[in-house]
């Protein structure tokens, strides 16, 4: 598959089938993302993969903590706060087509619950990744988090396997940074769901746009 292949067939997957990958597969696929860049080489990633009784423990953890009513403990502001504009317009648009994938009205606010919580259940997905970064580094850093994930899921995508990058596997962190044995001085950034999509889920039919290159990249020229 090439570059352009895997970018266009990428996409986030929120139903997964109930197969194990392959651990030397995982395990090629972050060795390979090894070569992802980052200002002055400093690698500022640390990943936790989790499978099996560990997933496990950790989803049990995060979904008894919101059946619970505890408050969320990010460690970065969530992506979602203090959207405007057409912002807050492409993430609401989103979310209609998610629910009206699975019939679901977004009055019906006891099933927009259930949806959400699937985030937490890692969507079904039998592996997990968090990724975290030493606490006393900068936004620069965090731009190199977000390269390595995007090669992370581009290698994925080229192997036959599905992802999904969650901010919301950050919300939770402090059972999480236990019992998936994160360093104390490292910050949660986001989390990755991954493993085989179920393609006969209607919530992985649904689609959603992109802006216009031309509303987003200025090509200059002249002065």
């Amino acid at each position: 598959m090439n570059l352009n292949d895997a970018i266009k067939q990428r996409r986030s997957v929120r139903a997964y089938q109930d197969k194990q990958v392959d651990p030397e597969l995982i395990r090629k696929i972050f060795s390979d993302a090894q070569d992802s860049p980052s200002n002055c080489n400093t690698q500022p990633w640390h990943v936790v993969v989790v499978s099996g009784a560990a997933r496990d423990a950790v989803e049990q953890s995060m979904v008894s903590d919101i059946m619970a009513g505890k408050t969320p403990t990010p460690h970065f502001t969530p992506g979602d706060q203090n959207l405007k504009d057409e912002y807050r317009k492409r993430q609401i648009d989103c979310a209609i087509s998610l629910y009206d994938s699975v019939g679901v009205k977004y009055e019906e606010k006891d099933k927009r619950q259930q949806l959400m919580l699937r985030n937490w259940q890692f969507f079904g997905a039998p592996h997990a990744a968090f990724f975290s970064m030493p606490k006393t580094m900068s936004e620069i850093n965090a731009v190199d988090m977000g390269i390595y994930l995007q090669t992370v899921m581009l290698l994925m995508t080229a192997n036959g396997l599905a992802s999904c990058p969650q901010g919301a596997l950050a919300m939770y962190t402090d059972k999480v940074q236990e019992l998936a044995n994160i360093p104390e001085n490292h910050a949660i950034m986001f989390g990755l769901s991954f493993g085989y999509a179920d393609e006969s889920n209607p919530i992985n039919q649904f689609e959603v746009g992109r802006a216009n290159v031309d509303d987003l990249v200025e090509f200059i020229s002249e002065v």
